[in-house]
């Protein structure tokens, strides 16, 4: 399992959200690039970036923070938010994103998700972001007909490197990870699936490193992270544990 830190951006600066409300914002870091580095000194192996301006515009608008951040740090970066278009995908892929993800689009465009991964294969990832088991679109401002599980078999044949299941209702609110769903949703699909929303502590990655979340391939970390709760070393102590234990 990887650990992902999050760094979401509003303003141009590190924000948390709390159940994806622009309003309810909290700045935790006015330098991203900054903070990307302190997740890099604790040990974290890739980042997971979200330019939340940019999923409500529906086009990149945190470029100069997020371009700040590629030339901070050496770890891979996955980047979400106002990603649309093929053209979108290809510039953040040429400018040093790991991996792009894709939310609305995959709802609104599931083309653009096949064309994409079979272009740029292992670098598209679908995210699918449930209210009450119905993928968000437009920066969660819209609930549509789809559910996560039917969202995420459209691309099981596709060739995208993984999906991450977000529990809007958990996100930023320190409740804990919706295990029971994303286990669920991991089981229902072949493709990899990270969690993501509400993790608020070391009991939240012991949970996600028991054997019936075997196939939970990562997790997203934001505000513990931030406010303490969460402290990275004694998390990366026992994710390296179980890799050490699976191999063995």
């Amino acid at each position: 399992m990887i650990l992902f830190p999050a760094i979401d951006l509003k303003n141009g600066q590190c924000v948390r959200l709390v159940h994806g409300d622009m309003n309810q914002a909290t700045v935790f870091n006015t330098e991203p690039a900054a903070q990307a580095r302190i997740f890099e000194r604790q040990g974290f192996e890739y980042l997971h970036l979200v330019d939340l301006d940019g999923a409500f515009a529906g086009k990149p608008v945190n470029a100069a923070a997020v371009k700040a951040v590629l030339a901070a740090v050496k770890m891979p970066v996955q980047l979400g938010g106002g990603i649309r278009d093929l053209r979108t995908i290809e510039a953040w892929l040429e400018c040093g994103i790991t991996r792009v993800i894709i939310g609305t689009a995959a709802v609104r465009n599931p083309e653009l998700v096949r064309e994409a991964a079979k272009k740029y294969p292992g670098r598209v990832v679908v995210g699918i972001d449930a209210r009450d088991g119905f993928a968000a679109v437009e920066g969660w401002a819209e609930t549509s007909a789809i559910s996560a599980l039917e969202l995420g078999r459209r691309f099981e044949d596709a060739g995208v490197a993984a999906v991450i299941y977000t529990d809007i209702s958990r996100d930023g609110a320190l409740k804990g990870v919706n295990a029971e769903a994303t286990i669920a949703l991991a089981n229902g699909l072949s493709i990899p699936v990270i969690a993501s929303g509400g993790l608020a502590s070391i009991a939240d990655v012991e949970r996600l490193l028991m054997p019936d979340c075997a196939r939970i391939a990562g997790a997203i970390s934001g505000r513990a992270l931030y406010d303490g709760r969460l402290a990275p070393e004694e998390a990366l102590r026992l994710i390296r544990a179980a890799r050490e234990k699976r191999v063995a």
